[in-house]
């Protein structure tokens, strides 16, 4: 393999068609740079430069490599530059995953958006999945960070951050007696007798755990007709009029035709967080860098109605 210095010298002197103007430009003496041009002749095995009375003067082979030489030393530059800019986390790849209820609130699109404009020479990428499928990716290295809804328990090796919590809302079939989206706040034992529609338990326990345990401080057990694979989902079984649910608020830019939404009285512990789960320690600078923009929107953010 050519040494990079040697190739360096050799432009120079080939650009300069002067020994020492050369070793003068590479700020050395012309006895070190004579036996860098002699080393990269015997390397090569071929004469690169004829010398002439009053300087040099690049044969054919050596025109050729001026041009090679070139590309090669820009690249180099190029190189050490863009690894320079991936320790800083500015260059590289960072792969971010979101569940498709997380990325209905407007916070998550926003910050990814922010930070690609920020950071142009990092390659995000984005992956939906459910929550156990993040958590897992997360923990096997396929994806740096993920937002998802539900709480992730004490797991070996995982971070989990509250970026933010944002309100329920009833999601009701266009028509139900209750949909009148100009009544009060909706006490939550009024749906005490509603058939429930949630999202399945193994995908967001917390949600789920969230839901019953609200319903049961209002004095019922909800009666759970379905059980839906997404949160987007139990929204379409509502508008088919198989039963009522509780999602988040932001879930309503859905704007899905045949459902209706009340906003409910404020009940302990009935709200919808989204967190950030990263990899506990050795996270890349992209990934840390990532954390603190998110931590930045999060502290930004102004604070709920009512708070």
């Amino acid at each position: 393999m050519i040494d990079l210095r040697r190739l360096r010298a050799f432009l120079v002197t080939a650009e300069e068609g002067h020994v020492t103007r050369a070793a003068e430009r590479l700020g050395m003496q012309q006895p070190p740079l004579t036996r860098l041009l002699r080393g990269l002749e015997e390397e090569l095995g071929t004469q690169l430069l004829h010398r002439l009375p009053r300087g040099v003067a690049p044969t054919d082979a050596g025109r050729v490599l001026m041009e090679e030489a070139r590309a090669v030393l820009a690249r180099a530059t190029t190189l050490e530059e863009t690894v320079r800019r991936a320790a800083r986390g500015e260059a590289g790849r960072l792969a971010i995953g979101f569940t498709s209820s997380a990325a209905l609130h407007p916070f998550v699109p926003g910050v990814l958006r922010r930070f690609r404009e920020a950071l142009p020479g990092l390659r995000v990428e984005l992956d939906e999945a459910g929550t156990a499928e993040l958590v897992e990716a997360v923990l096997l290295g396929r994806l740096d960070a993920a937002f998802v809804r539900s709480p992730v328990g004490s797991v070996a090796g995982l971070a989990v951050e509250r970026v933010l919590e944002e309100p329920m809302l009833a999601a009701l079939p266009a028509g139900h007696p209750l949909a009148s989206a100009e009544g009060p706040p909706l006490p939550l034992a009024a749906l005490a007798g509603e058939a429930f529609i949630l999202y399945r338990r193994r995908a967001g326990p917390g949600l789920y755990d969230t839901i019953l345990a609200a319903c049961r401080e209002a004095g019922f057990t909800p009666a759970i007709a379905q059980e839906a694979p997404r949160l987007p989902a139990t929204l379409s079984l509502v508008a088919a009029g198989l039963g009522i649910s509780l999602v988040p608020e932001s879930m309503r830019r859905l704007a899905i035709e045949g459902v209706a939404y009340r906003l409910l009285e404020p009940s302990p512990g009935l709200a919808a967080p989204i967190h950030l789960v990263l990899r506990r320690g050795g996270l890349g600078a992209a990934a840390v860098r990532f954390r603190t923009a998110v931590r930045a929107a999060a502290t930004a953010r102004p604070a709920p109605s009512g708070a």
